[in-house]
């Protein structure tokens, strides 16, 4: 492997000779999500260009065997307007006498409770099914024979980040999926365009709320600061221009419109330019900008090659990506078959984000379906970065923030419960509505009234004496829950199926030093120093109470799965 410093930021492409199984598993880690051997040694028996087109151009690669997200069925059509908050649809029922399909109860106690059991059955509905839809995305990106496009998926979702947490609308969400992985490695432009009319990202930075007279800045902000030219490069009145702009964008449920009445048709004065802009001019001067090219090449760059580029290094990548009109694909081969992309700056230096860090130890343990113990959502919350979630509208860090030593041990824990899941005390988190709904639940089943059953704890129930309840939202949140799971198709909950036996014997391992050594090759990109692997031959050794694995072949797996968590556990696991 090349280590001279000319090819650090060198794009003149490999040669044939330089070909090798290292290299192949660099790019299958960065081009995707990593693999087992046999996976690398089927790249590496192409040539560069064949390997790289093999990722590259996956397009034509067929993948009629990965399932669609099969919905719940938890949407129905009076949800279209959802109330923004509890107390606009309380509000709106008390007004109109009804609310997102429910009447006011005409006589009775707590005459808005249903309508508030409605509002809370869609809160706790939508939530449960962007879970599914994430749990049905990390299960795509095991499965899938096209890694590039879910690594460009992910990317692209923490570029153009929006979260359920305001867009409360799971559909929306799998909607803008569908978006971002059609124009993966599309054409950047056009990809801009489509998320700029997304119904997802219109709600989330409040499209509704730029209208003409009164602009909303929060699109017009965000497409140049963190889309598409960086902070610096345009100016608080290029901001407003580009707002007014963008009044009148907005959605019908699904579909994408512009209100000509709310749209402002006056002459604006942008990045330079003048004229009756509308939103799709102002992406166009955008796109004319060097900046642009060099801000979305460099983000892209440092995604998927190192953290550290110079400066003059970022604007030869704008210019390639400029030179290519946009186009991400043959920005991606140049890249995949540089110099600088095998250089030792960018070899091994990568730090898996948790999303990479579950895939890649599935697909390098040969799986091809996602394991549903540990429930994934717990182990990506527990390690930083839950799917469809994004902290921000600058999606989420990268590089050093993922880990710490407290996530370094989590990271451990995780590898724990893949050797050896908890599967006698799982219980599916999706199911754990939290301990203040089963508290209310508790009390009901028990046969106490609705209000006594939600005071808090401690409370005296002589202190519902008196109370004139319109709604109770603790029964509502109970009522919203049940509802919800006894619609929520479940997740599959099983424990990943592998045998490091079987793998290690089909190697053809015969003592502790080669089982050590084939484990190695399966999980580890990064070398371990010798006196490690040493270590861990020593514990092998110890549990098997044999160096040679013949004598303890009916009692082999529960010791090498000791050893492969002692590899995941350690630092180079976490490196691509």
């Amino acid at each position: 492997m090349s280590t001279g410093s000319s090819t650090i930021e060198n794009l003149s492409p490999i040669s044939a000779s330089e070909w090798s199984f290292e290299r192949a598993a660099h790019l299958l880690e960065r081009a995707g999500f990593g693999g087992t051997p046999k996976d690398i040694e089927r790249l590496a028996r192409l040539s560069p260009d064949e390997a790289v087109a093999s990722l590259v151009d996956y397009k034509q690669i067929d993948t009629s065997h990965l399932p669609a997200f099969e919905e719940s069925g938890f949407w129905e059509p009076s949800f279209k307007d959802f109330p923004v908050s509890r107390p606009a649809a309380t509000e709106l029922a008390e007004r109109t006498g009804e609310a997102m399909g429910v009447r006011v109860k005409p006589a009775g106690d707590r005459p808005l409770q249903p309508v508030t059991n409605r509002f809370f059955y869609w809160l706790r509905a939508t939530v449960l099914e962007t879970r599914r839809l994430a749990f049905w995305w990390l299960d795509r990106m095991v499965r899938t024979n096209r890694p590039l496009e879910e690594k460009m998926t992910l990317f692209w979702h923490g570029h153009f980040a929006t979260s359920e947490e305001k867009l409360r609308d799971y559909r929306k969400i799998e909607l803008q999926l569908k978006t971002l992985r059609e124009g993966a490695t599309g054409n950047f432009g056009d990809l801009l365009v489509a998320i700029a009319k997304d119904p997802a990202m219109l709600v989330f930075l409040d499209a509704a709320q730029n209208v003409k007279g009164a602009p909303n800045e929060n699109f017009g902000r965000e497409v140049m600061e963190l889309f598409t030219m960086g902070v610096g490069n345009y100016s608080e009145d290029d901001i407003r221009e580009a707002a007014r702009a963008f009044t009148g964008w907005g959605n019908d449920d699904l579909t994408f419109i512009v209100d000509p009445d709310k749209h402002d048709a006056g002459i604006k004065r942008f990045l330079g330019h003048e004229g009756n802009f509308a939103g799709e001019d102002i992406l166009r001067i955008i796109l004319e900008q060097k900046q642009t090219a060099t801000y979305i090449a460099s983000k892209l760059y440092r995604f998927l090659v190192r953290d550290q580029i110079s400066p003059d290094f970022a604007e030869k990548l704008g210019n390639l990506l400029r030179d290519n009109g946009y186009e991400i694909a043959p920005f991606l081969r140049t890249i995949f078959l540089s110099e600088d992309f095998y250089s030792e700056a960018s070899v091994g230096t990568h730090i898996k984000s948790p999303t990479e860090l579950l895939v890649s130890t599935y697909r390098k343990l040969g799986l091809h379906e996602l394991p549903g113990i540990p429930d994934p959502h717990t182990v990506c919350k527990t390690l930083g970065q839950i799917l469809l979630y994004p902290p921000t509208v600058a999606g989420w860090g990268e590089g050093r923030s993922w880990i710490t030593p407290g996530l370094l041990f989590e990271r451990a824990n995780f590898a724990r419960e893949v050797m050896f899941p908890n599967i006698i005390e799982f219980r599916d988190p999706n199911h754990n509505p939290g301990g203040e709904v089963r508290r209310v639940n508790r009390n009901i089943i028990a046969g106490m009234e609705i209000t006594a059953a939600t005071l808090e704890d401690g409370a005296a129930p002589s202190n519902t004496a008196g109370i004139q309840e319109t709604f109770n939202t603790r029964y509502a949140s109970l009522i919203g829950y049940s509802e919800a799971l006894r619609k929520l198709k479940p997740l599959p909950r099983a424990a990943a199926q592998f045998s490091l036996t079987d793998m290690v014997t089909e190697a053809g391992a015969t003592t502790t030093t080669e089982a050590v050594d084939v484990l190695l090759r399966q999980l580890l990109r990064v070398p371990l120093a010798p006196p490690a692997r040493e270590a861990l031959v020593k514990t092998l050794t110890e549990q098997l109470g044999t160096a040679e694995l013949a004598p303890a072949e009916t009692y082999l797996e529960h010791p090498l799965r000791s050893v492969a968590h002692l590899i995941m556990s350690s630092p180079q696991f976490q490196l691509a």
